[in-house]
C-alpha cells in the first residue's frame, strides 16, 4: 500500500509550542481508497473509491485523518508504525473499546479488524458524536474552563465504572506506552534498570547519560512517600490519557458541559484508577508546554475534575492520600517510553534529549520541588 499521493505534506504538533514537519507521511486519498478494497465486508455497502480526506490530524506518533464517504458520513483512519502498534496491538485496544462501548461508554467504535501492510498497521473507526473542540489544541495544554474540567472527571469515572470486571492481562512494554510496573515495584531504580534491559533503544540511550545520579535520589525519595500508599493501587483498565483533546464534547453554549465521546486509546492498559485520575490530572492542570517562569498552574481545574469524579465513584480516603503521593511519579514509565520511542523509532535526538530532560526529570522535579508541593496541597 503506497504512502505516496497528491496531498502536500503538512505540519504536525511538535513536543513544545510550535509545528513541526511530520515523521509519518500522511494519509493520501488512494492509500485510503487501496485499504478499503483490501479490508472488504466489514465496509460493505461503502463506496471506496470515493472516499476522500477531509482532514489531517496534527497528532505527531502516527498518521491519522477523517475520511468523508459521499452518503455514509464520516469515518476516521490512522496509520501506525508496526514497532510502534502492530495490528495485534491495536487489537487488544479494540478489545478493550468494545468492552466500554457494550457498557455505553462513548468511545470510537472500530469498523474493521486493525491490519498490517508493510510497515504500517491500520485502523478504521467510526466517529464520536459532539464537538471536538481541543481539535487545535496541543496535547496536555489545560482545559478551557473549569466547567470542562469537570465533566471530564465524571466521564473517567464512568469509564471506571465500566471497565470493572475486565481482567485482559497487562500489556507488554513498547514505545509509547503506560504502565504503572515501575512505580509498584520495590525499586523503581532496579526497574528502570530492568526496563532499559528490556527495551535496546532506551538501554541504549539512557548509557549515554548519568542517569542514575541525576534521577534516583529524586526518584528513589518520592517513590519512599508513596511506598505505603501503593496497594491503594488496584489493578484496573484504563485509558491512561485522559486529556481534553482525547475527548469531545456537547457543544460551547450548553452548560455545565459534558463528554460525548472519548478517543486515543493508544495508552489504555491495566494501570487503577488512581493512577488514571493522577495521569488525567498532570496531562491536564499545568501548563507543562509553557516556559517554566510562566508556566500555568489551574488548581481550579484539578479540584473540579477530582470533585466530580468523587461524585460519579466515591474514593476512600485511602486513595486520595495515594493520589497525592503517585502525582509526582505517575509519568515516570510513559516518558521512558517516549525516550524508547523518539531513539529506537524516530531516531530524533533533541525529543529523545526533552523527553529525558525536561519530562522524566522535569517533571518529577517539579512536583516534588516548592510549586508542585503547594499544587498538590491545594488539591489535597
Amino acid at each position: 500500500m503506497s504512502t505516496s499521493g497528491a496531498e502536500p505534506p503538512h505540519a504536525v504538533h511538535g513536543m513544545a509550542l510550535e509545528e513541526v514537519e511530520p515523521d509519518w507521511p500522511p494519509l493520501t486519498d488512494n492509500e485510503i481508497h487501496a485499504l478499503f478494497e483490501r479490508v472488504g465486508a466489514p465496509l460493505a455497502g461503502l463506496p471506496p473509491a470515493e472516499a476522500k480526506i477531509v482532514w489531517h490530524s496534527p497528532r505527531p506518533f502516527s498518521a491519522a485523518a477523517l475520511v468523508r464517504l459521499p452518503g455514509a458520513g464520516t469515518i476516521v483512519v490512522k496509520r501506525h508504525h508496526v514497532n510502534v502498534r502492530d495490528a495485534v496491538a491495536l487489537a487488544r485496544e479494540h478489545d478493550f473499546m468494545s468492552w466500554l462501548a457494550e457498557r455505553g461508554q462513548p468511545v470510537a467504535r472500530p469498523l474493521a479488524p486493525p491490519l498490517e501492510e508493510g510497515p504500517y498497521s491500520y485502523e478504521i473507526l467510526a466517529t464520536v458524536p459532539g464537538e471536538d473542540r481541543y481539535r487545535n489544541e496541543w496535547s496536555w495544554t489545560p482545559f478551557l474552563s473549569r466547567g470542562d474540567a469537570a465533566a471530564a472527571g465524571r466521564a473517567l469515572a464512568r469509564v471506571h465504572l465500566a471497565a470493572e470486571g475486565y481482567d485482559a492481562p497487562a500489556r507488554t512494554p513498547a514505545p509509547l506506552f503506560a504502565s504503572q510496573a515501575v512505580i509498584t515495584a520495590p525499586d523503581p531504580v532496579d526497574a528502570i534498570a530492568a526496563l532499559a534491559a528490556e527495551r535496546p533503544a532506551l538501554g541504549d540511550y539512557l548509557a549515554r547519560h548519568e542517569w542514575r545520579d541525576e534521577l534516583a535520589e529524586d526518584l528513589s525519595t518520592a517513590h519512599d512517600l508513596a511506598r505505603p500508599h501503593l496497594e491503594e493501587l488496584h489493578p484496573l483498565w484504563a485509558h491512561n490519557d485522559w486529556h481534553g483533546s482525547n475527548l469531545f464534547w456537547t457543544p460551547g453554549t450548553v452548560d455545565p458541559p459534558e463528554v460525548t465521546g472519548i478517543i486515543d486509546f493508544g495508552l489504555c492498559n491495566r494501570t487503577s484508577a488512581v493512577y488514571d485520575l493522577a495521569t488525567a490530572i498532570e496531562r491536564s492542570c499545568i501548563g507543562w508546554l509553557q516556559p517554566a517562569g510562566a508556566r500555568p498552574v489551574h488548581v481550579d481545574q484539578a479540584t473540579a475534575l477530582i470533585a466530580a469524579y468523587r461524585s460519579v465513584r466515591p474514593l476512600a480516603p485511602g486513595s486520595l492520600t495515594a493520589l497525592d503521593h503517585v502525582l509526582p511519579i505517575v509519568h515516570v514509565e510513559y516518558a521512558l517510553s517516549e525516550i524508547d520511542y523518539f531513539h529506537g523509532v524516530v531516531a530524533s535526538g533533541p525529543n529523545a534529549d526533552l523527553a529525558y530532560r525536561d519530562f522524566l526529570i522535569g517533571h518529577l522535579r517539579w512536583f516534588t520541588g516548592e510549586e508542585g508541593r503547594a499544587f498538590r496541597a491545594a488539591i489535597g
